[in-house]
């Protein structure tokens, strides 16, 4: 009986010595490495486009009066890439000699581990995040003195009897720490919301090729 072509696909990931085998285990390498370099290629840009962006916002803060918003921005995110680029250099130690399905396999693998450190990170940087830019506008200088100060004294004016902890209104420290609590909260999701946006398109192409390989191996 005439084999279909399934059948053949199936054959050719078991047997080696397949006429077909060499020709659709190659597709599969190319098409794997070229997936793999598409994201390492994304993946470069995107750790140089967020040092750019924080050396621009380092230098433009300090001509607005925010200069502890930039330094905190820049120091946090250069953090971020120096983690991310020794992430990235433990993807080239994949072996681009394996099989499609175990290189496929283990770059899936280096994913989620990424993706796992980089969830704990936007617990973190998110936060400070908004902590240096609660700083820089409340030290900020308004006509000699703190902004922070000069809004707390116009508050005390309509307020005076407003409760105040080191000078500052309790209800203003309360609602800083429930932002602070939500963006702890929500800086996994926040990250897994722009990871998608920027990768989406290639960790849909991975798992794809994933199936196809896996249905053919079965």
């Amino acid at each position: 009986m005439e084999r279909s072509i399934e059948s053949i696909w199936k054959e050719g990931f078991l047997k080696s010595d397949a006429l077909v085998a060499p020709k659709i285990n190659n597709l599969y390498n190319q098409k794997s490495i070229h997936i793999i370099d598409k994201f390492k290629r994304m993946f470069k840009i995107n750790l140089i486009a967020i040092i750019a962006f924080s050396c621009i916002f380092l230098i433009v803060s300090f001509f607005v009066g925010i200069p502890i918003t930039g330094i905190m921005f820049f120091v946090s995110l250069s953090v971020l890439v120096f983690i991310n680029k020794q992430l990235l250099n433990g993807l080239d130690k994949i072996d681009k000699g394996a099989s499609s399905y175990q290189y496929l396999k283990s770059f899936n693998e280096w994913i989620k581990k990424q993706i796992a450190i980089n969830i704990k990170i936007s617990r973190f940087l998110y936060p400070i995040i908004f902590i240096s830019m609660v700083f820089g506008f409340w030290f900020k200088d308004a006509e000699g003195m703190p902004l922070g100060e000069r809004l707390v004294g116009e508050i005390l004016v309509g307020f005076p009897d407003i409760y105040l902890v080191f000078g500052i209104p309790l209800i203003g420290i309360v609602i800083a720490l429930f932002i602070l609590v939500l963006l702890a909260y929500f800086g996994g999701r926040i990250y897994k919301w722009d990871l998608n946006l920027v990768y989406g398109r290639v960790f849909k192409k991975l798992e794809e090729m994933m199936t196809d390989i896996e249905s053919l191996r079965n």
